[in-house]
Order: C-alpha cells, then structure tokens, then sequence
C-alpha cells in the first residue's frame, strides 16, 4: 500500500474509534457520520452482491462535510406549516444547496417542541446526525428518530411501531417512497417532506411527485430559492392549488 493509501486507511480509521465494522452499514452508503452531525463522504473499490453494495474497499478519497446547523431557520414558514393547531402535510421543494434539509431539520424541532409527537426517518444521518444513539443535532423533545435505514421501510416502521402524529423524511423521490407516504397518510398522520425541483411544472414532470400532486396528498407545497427563502407556496383549497397569482386544477 502506497504512503497515500496508508494515510488514508489511517484516517478511516480514527473516524471510525478505530472500529471500521461498526460503521459498515454507514460505509455502505458512502459516508461516516462524526460527532456534531459532520460527514464524511469516501469513495473507492465498491464491492457488490446481489445488487447491494456491501463494502467500500481500498478507500481512495475523503470529503468531510462539516454541518451546520442553524436554529430558527423555519420561523418564516412555520405559519403555513402549523395552522389552527393542525399540522398540514407538507412537500418543501427546492434545488440543491438551497437549504431544505436545514429548515426541515429546524421544522422538526419547532413542531416537536409544541407537543407533536414526530418519527423522523433519517436515512443518511443528515436530519439528526446520531452518533451512538444520540442526535447531534436539535431535533425537539418529542422527536423519534429511525436512522440508516431506507425511507420507505422507516416510514412504515414508524407508523406501525411508534403510533406518530407527524412522519418526516428527506428528499423522497422513489415509487416506494410514495407508497409508504400513501400509506401513512391513510393512517391519519401528517407528513413533512422535502425533494429535489424548481417549478410545480418541473414536480409534474417527475412520474413519481406527480403521484402526490395529482392524488392531492400535500395541504401545502412551497418552493424555496438561494439560502431558504421562500419562492411561492401553494395551498390545497376545494381540491385546487392556489396561489396568490394562479390557480392550478
């Protein structure tokens, strides 16, 4: 192994408390989550079976993301969220890097702290960074958190398990995600989601979002741009989305 490799290897492995197997379902997914919420992103030989990634061998590249976590993110929007004492179920749509996934996290804890009972599905360990059991980040009192395991399992998990009032996950998009937002919106939960687009014209155009928009399943959806703020919400009024300039069936 080259001088490079070892110092890499090395690293890995002070990352890891010096027990890389502990981490591998974190490895697996391509990153190791660190004390205060930080990530760090590897790359190199990806094993597979069966279709599953089971090991990232002969590590070649780190990326360490450090987090940040800003409290109060969401007091701009939490009026649209909470609205008589009722939480509306919720899409937040934006591109990346605009900050959705820092105002969800902010979302979950300003609802959690109000008294709602929320299950936090978080699959790559961005929402509440746990780190042997315990979030790093503020994510409210009443908050339940399933983390490394995939959206659409956890979301079932939780609404069987955990008897929430409010399910969150981050940036859905696949058919089983859909199915098991379905699934516990039929069950009476709300439900606070964010994804990737920019135009409720480019979320109509994704095969899977449209499912939801077209099923009416979101009170609410709002669009941010640069740094969190608000691009245009739209509101569910008599089977309608509306907005302050348009109408859409």
């Amino acid at each position: 192994m080259c001088h490079h490799g070892r110092e890499i290897l090395n690293m890995v492995q002070v990352f890891c408390d010096n027990s890389i197997y502990s981490y591998q379902s974190q490895i697996c997914n391509g990153f190791i989550t660190l004390p205060g919420g930080h990530r760090v992103g590897l790359t190199g030989s990806i094993a597979m079976k069966d279709g599953q990634i089971i090991n990232i061998t002969y590590v070649s590249s780190l990326n360490i993301r450090i987090a940040k976590e800003i409290i109060g993110a969401s007091e701009k929007i939490l009026p649209q969220i909470i609205e008589d004492g009722q939480v509306n179920s919720t899409l937040i749509v934006s591109k990346p890097g605009c900050g959705k996934t820092t105002i969800l996290r902010d979302l979950v804890r300003n609802i959690s702290n109000m008294g709602y009972t929320i299950s936090m599905i978080d699959e790559r360990g961005e929402l509440a960074a746990m780190y042997k059991g315990i979030p790093q980040n503020d994510v409210g009192l009443r908050t339940d958190i399933l983390d490394n395991v995939t959206k659409s399992l956890g979301m079932k998990i939780a609404v069987r398990t955990m008897a929430p009032q409010v399910i969150v996950a981050d940036e859905i998009g696949s058919e089983e995600d859909i199915e098991a937002i379905n699934y516990g919106i039929c069950s009476g939960v709300k439900g606070i989601f964010t994804a990737h687009g920019s135009t409720i014209d480019e979320l109509n155009l994704n095969k899977v979002l449209n499912k939801l928009y077209e099923e009416r399943i979101f009170k609410k959806i709002i669009f941010l741009e640069k740094k969190g703020m608000v691009q245009k919400i739209y509101t569910l009024d008599k089977n309608m989305y509306k907005t302050g300039d348009e109408n859409l069936a």
